[in-house]
Formats: C-alpha cells, sequence, structure tokens
C-alpha cells in the first residue's frame, strides 16, 4: 500500500496534480495500473475536472511512451471534415481534396490517440472507430484500401453515455470497447478539502507569472469559497483566482469580494432542498395540470349529483337544504365571499348564473321550473368546459394573494418551481 501511495504522489508532482482526495487517488492509481497494457480506457466527469491529465499519465507510462500522443477534441471539429482529421483523404475525395491527407490514426501509429468529447462523435465516424478498435483497420476517406494502425486509444466524456445509447445518439457496442477500463473524476465540489490547497496554488502560479505579490482570501471568504458549487470545477476555480489576481488592488481578499466573482452565487451555494418539484420545467407544468384536472373532475361530478338531484326531485327547498354547502362551494366567489364575510360575517353573498333564482334563509339558488332545469343543466355544461389555462389562472391569482404576493410560498403550495411561477405571472400580465 505504501509503494501505491509513491506512486500516485510522484505521478502527481509529475503532471502538476493537486490535491489528496481520495477519488482522486483512485482514479490515479487505475491510471497506472493500465498504462503498461494496451486496453481502451474511458474517462469520465463533469467538465473542467482535469479529464486530460489521465491520458497524459496512462502514455507517458506505457511502453508507448516514445511514440505520438495526439489529442482530439471530438466535439470541436466539424462533422462534414471530421472523418478526413481522424482517417485521412484521397485526393480529390470531395471538393477542395487537392491533395492526399493522412489522418491522425496514420500519423500516431505506434503511438496514443486522446479523443475529448467523444460522446460528441456523428453516427458513421462511431462506425469506422469501431472498426479500429476491433481490428486495428480504417479507409481513408475516397479510398477503398485498407489500412492498419497500431493506435492505444483514450477516450474522454462529460456526457451521460447510458442517456446518449439510450436517444440513440452513441452506439452501445462502441461504448464498451471504449471503456473496458472506466475512470471516473469526482467534481471539485466533492473534493472540498482541494478547493482552497487548488486556490492557493494558482494565486501563487499568478503572481509570479504577472509579478506581483500573492493574494489571500480571509476567514470568511475561505468559507464562501469552500460552499461555493463550483459548476465549472478546477477551471472555474483557475479562471477565479486569475480574475482576482489581476484587478484585485487589495491582496487581501474578503467575502465581499470574493463574492463579486463569483456568478450566481445565492443558487449555487448547497442548500437543504426539495428537488423533486424543480427538476425540470416539464415537470413543474405537469404537476399543475395535473392539479388543475383533480380539482376540475371533482367539481364536474359535484354538479353531475346536484343536477340529478334538481332533475328528479321537484322539491327544490329538500335538495336545497341537503345540499346546501354543496351548491355554496360550486356558486360562491371566494374573494367576495371572504370580503364581505369581515363585514357581515352572518350572511354570505353568492354569485350565481343569471338564470337562477336565489331563495330560502340561507341563499342557496334554486331552479323554479321545469324550462329553468335545462337552463341549469346548460350552464353546468359550460362549466365543464372552462379552460385549463383559465383554471390555473385562478389557482395562481388565489394563491399570490392568500401569501401578499410571495411568490415563494405561492409557488411551493402550487406545488411548482418559483422560476415557473414568475414565468406564468409574466405571462398573465399579473
Amino acid at each position: 500500500m505504501g509503494i501505491i501511495m509513491e506512486s500516485i504522489q510522484a505521478t502527481k508532482q509529475r503532471f502538476g496534480i493537486i490535491g489528496n482526495d481520495a477519488k482522486l487517488n483512485r482514479a490515479i492509481e487505475k491510471a497506472i495500473q493500465v498504462a503498461p497494457t494496451d486496453i481502451s480506457v474511458l474517462v469520465t466527469g463533469e467538465s473542467g475536472v482535469g479529464k486530460e491529465s489521465i491520458p497524459k499519465i496512462i502514455h507517458s507510462l506505457s511502453h508507448r511512451k516514445h511514440g505520438k500522443y495526439i489529442a482530439v477534441n471530438c466535439g470541436a471539429i466539424p462533422e462534414g471534415t471530421i472523418d478526413s482529421e481522424l482517417f485521412g483523404h484521397e485526393k480529390g475525395a470531395f471538393t477542395g481534396a487537392t491533395a492526399t491527407r493522412s489522418g491522425y490514426f496514420e500519423v500516431a501509429d505506434g503511438g496514443t490517440i486522446f479523443l475529448d468529447e467523444v460522446g460528441e462523435l456523428p453516427l458513421p465516424t462511431q462506425v469506422r472507430l469501431l472498426r479500429v478498435l476491433e481490428n486495428g483497420e480504417f479507409l481513408k476517406v475516397g479510398s477503398s484500401k485498407t489500412q492498419k494502425t497500431d493506435v492505444r486509444i483514450v477516450a474522454a466524456t462529460n456526457v451521460d453515455m447510458s442517456d446518449a445509447i439510450a436517444k440513440g445518439k452513441f452506439r452501445e457496442d462502441l461504448y464498451y470497447r471504449l471503456s473496458t477500463v472506466e475512470i471516473g473524476l469526482p467534481p471539485l465540489r466533492e473534493r472540498s478539502e482541494d478547493i482552497h490547497l487548488l486556490f492557493r496554488k494558482f494565486a501563487t502560479d499568478f503572481a509570479q507569472k504577472y509579478k506581483m505579490p500573492t493574494i489571500r482570501l480571509d476567514e470568511q471568504a475561505t468559507q464562501l469559497l469552500l460552499k461555493y458549487r463550483w459548476g465549472g470545477n478546477i477551471r472555474q476555480l483557475r479562471n477565479i483566482a486569475e480574475q482576482i489576481s489581476v484587478l484585485e488592488q487589495d491582496r487581501e481578499i474578503s467575502y465581499e469580494t470574493l463574492r463579486g466573482y463569483l456568478p450566481d452565487v445565492g443558487s449555487n451555494l448547497p442548500a437543504v432542498i426539495n428537488n423533486k418539484k424543480s427538476e425540470s420545467d416539464f415537470a413543474s407544468e405537469r404537476e399543475i395540470l395535473y392539479k388543475v384536472l383533480f380539482d376540475m373532475q371533482r367539481d364536474v361530478n359535484d354538479l353531475k349529483k346536484l343536477t340529478l338531484e334538481l332533475l328528479r326531485n321537484d322539491d327544490s327547498e329538500t335538495v336545497q337544504r341537503e345540499h346546501s354547502g354543496l351548491i355554496n362551494k360550486i356558486y360562491a366567489d371566494d374573494e367576495a365571499e371572504e370580503t364581505y364575510a369581515e363585514s357581515v360575517p352572518a350572511r354570505r353573498e353568492l354569485i350565481v348564473p343569471s338564470d337562477v333564482e336565489v331563495i330560502g334563509y340561507n341563499d342557496t339558488p334554486a331552479v323554479t321550473n321545469t324550462e329553468d332545469k335545462y337552463h341549469f343543466a346548460e350552464d353546468i355544461q359550460e362549466e365543464e368546459t372552462l379552460s385549463l389555462q383559465e383554471k390555473e389562472l385562478e389557482l395562481i391569482k388565489k394563491s399570490l394573494e392568500k401569501y401578499n404576493g410571495k411568490r415563494k410560498a405561492a409557488a411551493e403550495e402550487l406545488g411548482i418551481s418559483e422560476r415557473t411561477l414568475y414565468r406564468k405571472i409574466k405571462q398573465y400580465n399579473l
């Protein structure tokens, strides 16, 4: 175990890798172990975690170390020319091909090719790459002559490969050929003990580069540095350190100064929240639609029940007594009811359809003749055809009024994200 740790520390020192995180050490250990072999390696991790260091370690510790090492950013090469870049082309193979050209797989014969952002490769190129991995053969664009190459492939991606395979964007057989060994690098936010260490290293480097005193963080600024989410990982941390080193006159950096360089600092600090309601706008929209539909279904069922009683029973007063609560629920306007109840608690004002007569002590609506029964049924049909948009608007208005315009509380009650509620407020011009 001691020998392994010494090897890991020596490798980190050689390649300028900073940190003592266990996951980082494990990734480097795996790179050291697979280096002497020729098996393919897939490096995974978020953008900016330093995936490009792993293929360099593998190449330098392999028997190919005296061969060529070529790094290719697959996402930066246009789809129309990537086959030519990787495999070469014959003269006249396409417009502009004025001479025969060797591709990277021919040039790197006996060495290592690092395919960064391999998840961005177009499907036809994936087929060509699979052939190279299987038997070391490839065809130049515009050629029918098979060529051989002896190349070690190390690939990297920040794409969720399982999702890409499920969506048909990446070949499953190619994925398994590339990921004979998979090495995952942890995001910076999971390496909390390394964050300040990295920042100090970057600050020292930039102080030497720009010939100025090294910046230092006070205690509060250090805590902010550790709590920030670092979506851009090490690359973002390095950029922040460089910006502050160049722009700040005071070399003692305070909390407020550092905060000014961190985008969306409030939303990037860790917090205990319920992510289930804000996973996506689609999920939020679906939740509110379900709620509206369930409310509408319940109201329609109540209306059907009341209508059936009215049509079957000519004794409207009996129906009113037995269903007074339901009638008030259906026809009472909540806003008018609450406002009026404050001034006259003993009486409630009801807003009812114009062709329904209001009678009785409880102010409950009743249908007074057979003709009005059918008018009432037509009104129910109109209630059923209320649009989801009107229902949604009503729910949003009531929630905002209930919480005095506080969007966060209203959004929680509605079961949607605050961002979605803000968009709805703009949509309905509330």
